[in-house]
Formats: structure tokens, C-alpha cells, sequence
């Protein structure tokens, strides 16, 4: 043994050693992972064969490790941390020769690479991170960082600190809109540093406003951090859960707790956007107290107005407040009475089957008192008691065919309890209806006329739809009656969209906002899965790129804002009309939603088409292209040199020890903050995906395998890695910030200016520990 150590954690100390040492050579990092494995398991292979590192591994046969597991106690559960007085054997690092490792760990990367990287189940997932990259970049390539933040410090540059709480709204934007964290940091330094300094703010709090909102997109979806996180913490829950539900006596996981262990992206997602937004609300009020407090150093500036006409206070309420909140909170009170609900007139041909217990009952004893530690004797009782009362009814109700007479019951008594008013329909008149109020607010002394109308083809559409419409209506029926109130109600939104194009704060939030809902939308919603959604992200992202360079060009965009109609007026249909022509029967009405539908999707191809050719002859698409490429390409090589470093360590026990060590607490809670500390070191010298890639594959198994909710687990890491690329004096956006900042900011500026925010990390960190249901409260609430 060298220096007493064990020949496991010797070969631990070599694979580690030849990590760092590859990264830190400035070798590609992509492919020093890959290298240093293969370096470490030739060193390690060598040792072995001279007879240098040894293994001091418990021996199975001795008559005290046979006593402890005639006591109960299971033999995955001894280990020499928990038991370090058993016999020992001392045996090589690799017991059946290097040759034999070498030759698994070489089919072991085979298959992983095939399940993981090219045809695996989260391969269509990881193509997600291909889309948000592609849509991140050309986002910061079309300059919209530059426009939003001339257009936030005129909004929030009076108020005191209002150009730092400016920099934090624009960081949460782009987190939104990117997900990537070094252009974010990069971007912001160049545009929004001088500025900033140039009107008297300190340099601190400057520069530590600036790194820690372009770390927001480590957090606020569409993180990749959290696309990649979430693909592998899917796979290690599943597994973690299984194994511990064997363990229990159970003979899955689904009986043991009541529950499939899945865990999706899209609902990572849903955890990580409250915690994000808090985060950001945190900077933002740090950064005002910090104005309140220190004046001269973060003076209130005014920059000019985002309005071509001025708004008084009473205007601005009524048309900004007082109108949209009326019709919003109007339209949930009647929601409540039923008058706004859903119209759908859709039933099942087949009964609903038979409510099943809470949890199943017909199980082992062992795993009936593993689930009794698990759940409580009251959920046990209540799950007999439940299976009792089914049992007595002749046995769950199976789900049968229903008969005509049904059917038709069954119907009638869905058209008896349907809303007056639809709830799509109410939707969309909201939102004219808020484009109309705004372009009041916005122009108040412009002829009201027009707006008028469309507010009176906004009513005309409610009474129509109450007196005429019913749920048995067709949607050709629906299109017909409401062509009069949707044509005035046009009218008003075309003049109001005008006016809204003289707002700045419109104009240049808007396009971007839009976007970021339709992407965040969509998943969050549970409407699709992250990768379609990336894609609509990716699409979007150059349409806007496109139509800012031909308003740069002094080129209509006109093709660009058709084509958007047209992908709208594509969903529409799709959401109303049967569009399935293979069908024996299709009604007339069908097959003309179809082809308008067909032809709303030709054109909307040929505005992504020509949205590409504007960019690809004014010479952005090209480097975007290549930027993604650059990126994705580094993503995956590193996943796959990931798996290489991951099976070294596994051949040669390096993963089963250091589970094995982490076993050996006996509260759970101190193990994740082991695991924790770990990450947040690492986080200082490794970029996330290797940490993702090389350390949670290790320690996954323990820290999902255990009682915490998986999507807790996954946000606090991420927050965790966030924190880590924060802290002085090796924080990766420091390093980011430091590359861009002028010569008058030191890097003695950079780091006292971003320790308030650290503290503020390691804060938000703690309230995430001690209240889980800050990042369990939306999956809850919108349930996938």
C-alpha cells in the first residue's frame, strides 16, 4: 500500500489527478476527459500488475460477516465503514486481471454510447440541448441584449439602483430566452458595464450585478444545466428506486411507493422557475437597498421616456391596470358560476374503471412492513380498509363499452352542464381585448374610433356565443356566425397594434416575451415535451432575428409577420377542426380547415426558409451555425469521454467505494450535504457538465436512492453549481466578467462586489432546505 492507503482509494487519487491535470494543461477539455481516462487506467493497470495496489476488501466467508447477516442484516448494508473490525482480504484492484476490465470497460462504452448518445431513450431529450443552443445564440447574435437593456434603463434608470435592477430584469430574460451563461455574462459586461460606470455606479456593485444575473440561465428554464441534469437524474431515480424497493422486500418500486419513480425535464422545469424568478427578485431588492442606503454610489439616472406621448397617472391606471385586471378577474368569477367553461362535448366509449386502493396490499410481510415504515400504519389501514370495501363490491370495476342508450345519456348530460361561454373563446377575447385597452393606455389622445369598434366586436362575439353557439355547434358553424364580431374586433387590434409599435417597451419586449412563452408555455403546460418546444424556440428565435436585421435593412418584415400568422392561424385550426383526411368519412368542412391549414403551414415553412436567407446573406446565420456546432459538438464529446472516465472508475471499485462511504451515515440529510459540499468545491475547478457527467453518475445512486423528493434534489444541485460558479476567487463567471471588464475594474472590484450575492445564494440555498415546497409547489399545481 502506498502511504497506508488502500489500493481503491490510491486508484481514486491517479483517475482524479489525471483530470485535473488534463484540464488544467488547456488541452480541449471534451477531449482531456476522455484522455484521462484512458492515462489513469494505465497507471492504475501497471500498478496493479506489479503488485502495487491492494485492496482491502471484507471477507465474505469469515464467521463474523455470516453472524451479522444471520442478524438481518442485508449484505449490501456492511461495508468496512460501517463495520471496520470484520476480517479482511487483501486482493488486487482489478481481481480478475486489467485484460479482463479492459475488455468490459471497452463494450461497456460501446453500449453506453449507443443507449446514451445515439439511439437511446434520452437521445430525443438531449436533442433539446442542440434547439436551445442554436435558439440562445442567434438570440445574441440579433442584438436583442443590446436593445433590452437601453429600453429597462429607461424604465427603471429614475429609481434609485434602477440600472442594476435593470441588469438583473434583462439577466432573468435572457436566462429565459438562452440558457446560456457565459454569452450572458459576456454580453451584459460589454454593453451594460460602461454604462453603468460611466454614471457613477460603483464598480462592485456593478460588476457583482452583472455576474450573478447572467448565471440566472444555471437556473431559470430553459436551463441546459437542467436538460442535462434532468436526463440523468430520469435514469439514476428510476433505477435508485428500484434497487431500494428490492431491498425493501417489495418487488418493484411502484408497490413500494405508491407512485411510478419518474422524473421528467418538463417537470424539472416546473420546479426550477420559482426558484429562478426568486433568485432574481432577491438580486433585484439587493441591489435597490444597496441604492437606498449608498445614493452616490448607485444614483437614480434618468435615460428618457419609452413612450412617444406622455400618460397621466389616471390614464396609465385605468388603461394599464384598472381595465385588464376588470376583464381577468371578471372572467375567473365567472368561471366560477360556470358561465366561462369548457364546451367540449368529448366522452368516452368506455366506463371509467374502478377507483383501485391507495397502495397495493397483496405484498410479502417484509415488504408490508417496509411500506408500513415508509408510508404510516393510517395509510396502511386506510389502503386495507379501501381493498376491503372493493372487495366487497365483487372486485375493482373493470372499464366496459358503453351502450347506445348510454352514450347518449352521457351526452346529454355533458351539452346540459356546458358553459354559455368557451373557455378558448374567452381566452382569445381577453387577449384582444388587452391589446385594445394597452393601445389606449399608450395613445390616449389618438381617435378612439377604431378601438371602440374592436371593444364592440368584443362584446358582439360574447352575446353571439351565448345566444347562438352551443356545444353540439360545429366549428365551420363557429367560424360562420362569429366572421362579423372576429372582422370588427380585427379592426380595432390592427389600428392598436400600430400604436403599440410606437412603445419602445413594446416593441422590444414583446417579440422576445412571446417567444419565451410559447417555449415555457408548452412544457411547463405539459402541451409537449422539451424538444419539440426547443425546436418551435429555435424556429422562433431566427424569425426575430430576421425580422430586427430587415428593420435594420430598411426591408419590410412583412413576410416574417404573415408567417407568424400563419403558424398561428395553423393551431388554431389544428386545435378546432379534425384534420384526420384517412378517415373513411370527412365531412366538407374539414377538408377545407385542412387545406387552409396545409396552406397556413407552406407558408409559414417559407418565412423560416426566408428568415434563414436574410441571416445567412447578412452574414449571421453562418457563425450562429457554427457557434452551435462548436458548442453541441463539445456537449456530447464530453458525455461520451464522461462515460469512459465513469467506467475506469467503476472497474476498478472506485464507484462502490465511495457509495459504499456515503451508505455509511445514518442520516440522509448529512449525506446530500456531503455530496453538496463536494459539488460546490468541484464547481470552482470543473464546468458543470463534467461535474454533471463524471460526478453525479457516482453519487446519484445515493443521493436519488433515498426518501428526498427527486426534483428537489436535482434544483438544489443546480442552485448549488450556480453558487459554485459565483464564488471567488475560481468562479467560472468571474473569470467571464473579468475577460470583458474595462482596465479601471480590478479583479479586487470583482470580487467584493459578488460576495453579497453568494451570500445571497448560499441564503436561497438554506430556504430551499428547510422549505422543499418553494421548488414542489408548481409540479404540484400543473401535475404532468
Amino acid at each position: 500500500m502506498f502511504f497506508g492507503l488502500d489500493g481503491v482509494e490510491v486508484g481514486l487519487i491517479i483517475v482524479f489527478v489525471c483530470l485535473f491535470g488534463g484540464i488544467l494543461s488547456g488541452f480541449p477539455v471534451a477531449f482531456a476527459i476522455g484522455g484521462a481516462g484512458i492515462i489513469s487506467f494505465g497507471i492504475i493497470a501497471a500498478l496493479d500488475s506489479a503488485g502495487l495496489l491492494i485492496h482491502a476488501a471484507l471477507d465474505e466467508s469469515s464467521q463474523a460477516f455470516r453472524d451479522l447477516v444471520n442478524s438481518g442484516i442485508k449484505p449490501e448494508e456492511i461495508s468496512i465503514f460501517n463495520y471496520p473490525d470484520l476480517p479482511r482480504i487483501s486482493e488486487p484492484v482489478f481481481p480478475s486481471g486489467w485484460e479482463v476490465a479492459l475488455d468490459r470497460n471497452v463494450s461497456f462504452v460501446v453500449n453506453r454510447m449507443n443507449e446514451r448518445v445515439l439511439a437511446g431513450q434520452s437521445i430525443e431529450t438531449l436533442l433539446a440541448v442542440l434547439m436551445f443552443v442554436l435558439m440562445g445564440i442567434t438570440l445574441e447574435r440579433s442584438k436583442i441584449a443590446n436593445d433590452l437593456l437601453t429600453t429597462m434603463a429607461r424604465v427603471f434608470g429614475p429609481l434609485p439602483g434602477g440600472l442594476a435592477v435593470s441588469i438583473v430584469v434583462v439577466g432573468a430574460f435572457l436566462a429565459a430566452s438562452t440558457g446560456i451563461v457565459g454569452a450572458t455574462v459576456v454580453t451584459m459586461g460589454l454593453l451594460a458595464l460602461p454604462t453603468m460606470l460611466r454614471n457613477g455606479y460603483s464598480p462592485e456593485l456593478s460588476t457583482g450585478v452583472i455576474a450573478a444575473s447572467g448565471t440566472l440561465g444555471q437556473i431559470i428554464p430553459p436551463s441546459i444545466v437542467i436538460v442535462l441534469l434532468g436526463t440523468l437524474a430520469g435514469d439514476l431515480y428510476s433505477s435508485a428506486q428500484e434497487k431500494r424497493a428490492v431491498a425493501a422486500g417489495c418487488t418493484d418500486a411502484l408497490t413500494y411507493l405508491g407512485q411510478p419513480a419518474v422524473v421528467s425535464v418538463g417537470t424539472l422545469f416546473q420546479a426550477a422557475l420559482l426558484p429562478g424568478i426568486m433568485l432574481a427578485l432577491l438580486y433585484a431588492l439587493y441591489a435597490f437597498g444597496y441604492a437606498l442606503l449608498n445614493p452616490e454610489k448607485a444614483p437614480a439616472v434618468e435615460m428618457g421616456s419609452t413612450n412617444a406621448e406622455p400618460v397621466t397617472r389616471s390614464e396609465a391606471f385605468t388603461w394599464f391596470l384598472g381595465a385588464p385586471a376588470l376583464m381577468v378577474v371578471g372572467t375567473i368569477l365567472l368561471g366560477t358560476l360556470n358561465v366561462v367553461g369548457t364546451q367540449s362535448t368529448t366522452i368516452s366509449s368506455f366506463s371509467d374503471i374502478g377507483a383501485a386502493a391507495s397502495l397495493r396490499t397483496n405484498v410479502s410481510e417484509e415488504c408490508k412492513i417496509s411500506m408500513i415504515d415508509l408510508h404510516g400504519q393510517e395509510a396502511w389501514d386506510l389502503a386495507i380498509t379501501q381493498q376491503e370495501e372493493i372487495a366487497a363490491a365483487g372486485g375493482q370495476q373493470q372499464s366496459e363499452r358503453l351502450s347506445e342508450e348510454e352514450l347518449a345519456a352521457a351526452l346529454d348530460d355533458v351539452v346540459d352542464n356546458a358553459a354559455p361561454i368557451g373557455t378558448g373563446t374567452a381566452i382569445l377575447l381577453i387577449v384582444l381585448g388587452l391589446i385594445l385597452t394597452t393601445a389606449r393606455g399608450i395613445s390616449p389622445s389618438s381617435d378612439p374610433k377604431p378601438l371602440l369598434i374592436g371593444g364592440i366586436g368584443v362584446v358582439l362575439a360574447l352575446l353571439v356565443d351565448i345566444a347562438l353557439i352551443g356545444p353540439l355547434n360545429s366549428s365551420g358553424y363557429y367560424v360562420v356566425v362569429m366572421a362579423l364580431p372576429f372582422a370588427l374586433i380585427m379592426y380595432g387590434v390592427i389600428e392598436a397594434t400600430k400604436r403599440c409599435s410606437k412603445n419602445e417597451l413594446i416593441r422590444v419586449v414583446f417579440p422576445p416575451l412571446v417567444l419565451i412563452v410559447a417555449v415555457l408555455g408548452s412544457i411547463l403546460g405539459g402541451i409537449t415535451n422539451p424538444t419539440p418546444a426547443a425546436a418551435l424556440g429555435a424556429g422562433g428565435a431566427i424569425m426575430l432575428a430576421a425580422y430586427r436585421k430587415l428593420n435594420d435593412m430598411d426591408r419590410s418584415p412583412k413576410v416574417i409577420i404573415w408567417s407568424t400568422l400563419a403558424i398561428l392561424i395553423s393551431i388554431l385550426i389544428g386545435v378546432n377542426f379534425d384534420l384526420r383526411i384517412n378517415q373513411d368519412t370527412v365531412t366538407a368542412q374539414s377538408w377545407i380547415a385542412f387545406f387552409v391549414a396545409y396552406a397556413a403551414y407552406l407558408y409559414a415553412l417559407f418565412g423560416l426558409l426566408f428568415s434563414c436567407y436574410i441571416l445567412y446573406t447578412s452574414g449571421v446565420l453562418t457563425p450562429v451555425v457554427r457557434e452551435t456546432a462548436k458548442v453541441t459538438s463539445m456537449v456530447f464529446t464530453i458525455l461520451i469521454g464522461s462515460q469512459l472516465l465513469n467506467l475506469v472508475v467503476i472497474s476498478f471499485g472506485g464507484e462502490h467505494y465511495i457509495q459504499q462511504f456515503l451508505r455509511s451515515f445514518d442520516n440522509e440529510l448529512t449525506v446530500f450535504l456531503i455530496v453538496m459540499l463536494v459539488l460546490f468545491i468541484l464547481g470552482f475547478v470543473l464546468d458543470f457538465l463534467e461535474i454533471i457527467y463524471i460526478v453525479i453518475p457516482i453519487v446519484g445512486p445515493v443521493i436519488y436512492g433515498g426518501t428526498f423528493d427527486p426534483k428537489w434534489v436535482t434544483i438544489m444541485i443546480a442552485v448549488n453549481l450556480q453558487t459554485s460558479f459565483l464564488t471567488p476567487p475560481f468562479g467560472f463567471a468571474l473569470f467571464y466578467l473579468r475577460g470583458v471588464a474595462p482596465k479601471e475594474v480590478t479583479t479586487g472590484h470583482i470580487y467584493r462586489g459578488i460576495i453579497p450575492f453568494v451570500l445571497i445564494q448560499v441564503a436561497a440555498l438554506a430556504l430551499f432546505w428547510f422549505v422543499p415546497g418553494i421548488v414542489t409547489l408548481i409540479p404540484d399545481l400543473i401535475p404532468n
